[in-house]
């Protein structure tokens, strides 16, 4: 995900204000909060991306739909967003403060795809191998992929690991195509 300088910029401040207040987790839980309602519906995005509404509006809009769930340092955070006319760059603004928090808090985002919906023992089995790797907190994040076979694949930051049947007969296809005939013997 490419995050611009005032994206980083915001977040940061969000995340100085928010330590200064001793808000930090509660900030956290508002932008998890935010960015969901961001990524579930596309409707909120454009208002906050047109420019036919005005900016008291929107700020009216925002300030009654999440008056209840977020609180008031967030609240007044994109009230000030939305007033620097900066109100297109919040889905960006929560997920960079999100990622920010979790490098901050030493949290790794680790992606298991399997064929099979992971049962809890081998959940349990992924977890122990993957905090022998890291010495970080693990968030784990499921993904059921049909065409592996069988197997999984494990992402973490650029690292990743394919025990995958379909990339082991994928090898073995690429293998076996090799002429290893050997003219004039």
């Amino acid at each position: 995900m490419k995050q611009s300088r005032a994206t980083i910029r915001y977040a940061k401040s969000l995340i100085a204000i928010s330590n200064e207040q001793s808000a930090l987790e509660t900030s956290f839980n508002d932008m998890l909060v935010l960015s969901s309602v961001c990524n579930s519906n596309r409707d909120f995005v454009n208002l906050l991306k047109t420019p036919i509404v005005k900016t008291d509006l929107k700020i009216n809009i925002l300030t009654n739909l999440f008056a209840k769930s977020l609180s008031d340092l967030t609240l007044s955070f994109v009230t000030l967003i939305t007033k620097k006319k900066r109100e297109t760059l919040l889905p960006e603004i929560a997920d960079c403060f999100i990622s920010l928090y979790k490098k901050n808090k030493n949290i790794k985002e680790v992606y298991v795809t399997t064929a099979t919906p992971l049962d809890q023992d081998l959940r349990e089995e992924v977890m122990t191998y993957i905090k022998k790797q890291t010495d970080s907190k693990i968030e784990l994040k499921e993904n059921v992929d049909e065409s592996l076979i069988g197997g999984a694949i494990i992402r973490m930051d650029d690292k990743q690991l394919d025990a995958s049947i379909s990339s082991s007969l994928k090898s073995l296809k690429q293998q076996f195509s090799e002429n290893l005939y050997i003219q004039n013997y």
